[in-house]
């Protein structure tokens, strides 16, 4: 049986005031049109600064502009192999959070296998859920005495399940309040002896996406840790021992939950300003706006191909073949796409007129 979990805190004005600045933002770049070329520079710019911050965190010291040589250029530093690894291993988890969340996938404990394992691994073509830890660690600061002692082994998948458990049945609760929760609980837990905090981050990515809080994959919540670091581990420092069962599992977490809350709203609004200083033509905002996000999003595919198949709409949102399929005949129908070859084995299809002219 899994261990149930209900977590301590309380919504204070703070957490509702910025709670309204999160959601007023969030309309707002809904519905700023931006062209294809300009979202999808945007977005992966938030992919790297994202991987960049989320394991500088973790003492990386590869800069953007070399995670972006690593990366995409498929550069090498001499003597960094372990910083590219991780910066290669985050952003693949990254890339998977976001097709999970495209597919509607629910939390379960394969999938945070599975997001740690990419983190962690040097093959990402042979990677599989890794177990949670089998013996005690510890975390110790600089000057190697131990500030924190997470649960035993013994608990940890008991408590991993309860947490799931709390995740899945959250409906009622803001979706940005369970993704501030579910971060501090995976830390508190701690259930790999690495990996920990960039796993916390990738769950908290996948929850708030998987609730409509992706703002088109354009913000980065690592940023705001990073630039304070201080502040960032002052909030998740939550209790009165530094042992798991001496009061961290019953502590009040508001502190953590203003924190958190507060840095979503300042990166919801700093995407804001820079959507707007790029926004679209007006010629093209009109389209752009009739258009659903999974629309947008598949334009990006157009800038590279001309016509795309089914088995493309499928590995971009992670979706099954008959799901993709069904997607791409809906699109068909609405007027976004036209079939190009009809043909049930070589199915391809292309933007329709009205919208060629947007990738």
């Amino acid at each position: 049986m899994p261990i149930k979990f209900s977590p301590n805190y309380t919504i204070t004005p703070h957490i509702v005031n910025d709670l309204m600045r999160i959601e007023i933002a969030k309309e707002k770049i809904f519905y700023l049109p931006l062209t294809p070329m300009v979202l999808s520079s945007l977005r992966e710019t938030a992919r790297l600064y994202t991987t960049h911050y989320s394991t500088m965190i973790e003492g990386n010291a590869l800069s953007p502009d070399q995670i972006q040589v690593v990366l995409k250029h498929k550069g090498h530093f001499p003597g960094r192999e372990r910083d590219e690894q991780e910066v290669k291993g985050y952003y693949a988890a990254l890339q998977k959070v976001e097709q999970l969340a495209a597919a509607d996938h629910l939390v379960t404990e394969k999938i945070i296998q599975m997001l740690h394992a990419l983190v962690m691994a040097n093959d990402r073509t042979k990677v599989k859920p890794t177990p949670y830890r089998d013996s005690q660690n510890v975390i110790r600061g600089r000057t190697k005495a131990i500030v924190y002692m997470p649960a035993e082994a013994k608990d940890v998948t008991s408590l991993m399940k309860g947490m799931i458990h709390w995740i899945q049945k959250s409906q009622d609760i803001p979706c940005p309040i369970v993704a501030a929760i579910s971060h501090y609980q995976f830390a508190t837990i701690h259930p790999y002896y690495d990996g920990n905090g960039r796993t916390a981050r990738l769950l908290t990515t996948l929850i708030l996406h998987s609730g409509g809080y992706d703002l088109k994959g354009l913000y980065s919540l690592e940023e705001y840790y990073a630039r304070n670091l201080g502040a960032y581990y002052e909030a998740i420092s939550i209790g009165a021992s530094h042992n798991y069962y001496m009061g961290r599992a019953e502590a009040d977490i508001t502190k953590w939950v203003e924190y958190f809350i507060k840095g979503m709203a300042i990166s919801f609004e700093n995407v804001l300003k820079r959507m707007a200083d790029a926004e679209g033509s007006p010629d093209q905002s009109n389209l752009i706006r009739k258009l659903d996000p999974r629309q947008r999003r598949a334009l990006e595919l157009f800038r590279e191909f001309e016509t795309v198949t089914s088995r493309q709409i499928a590995e971009l949102f992670g979706f099954k073949p008959r799901t993709s399929a069904q997607v791409c005949a809906t699109w068909v129908e609405n007027g976004f796409l036209e079939v190009v070859d009809s043909s049930n084995r070589g199915r391809k299809y292309k933007l329709s007129k009205q919208y060629e002219n947007l990738n």
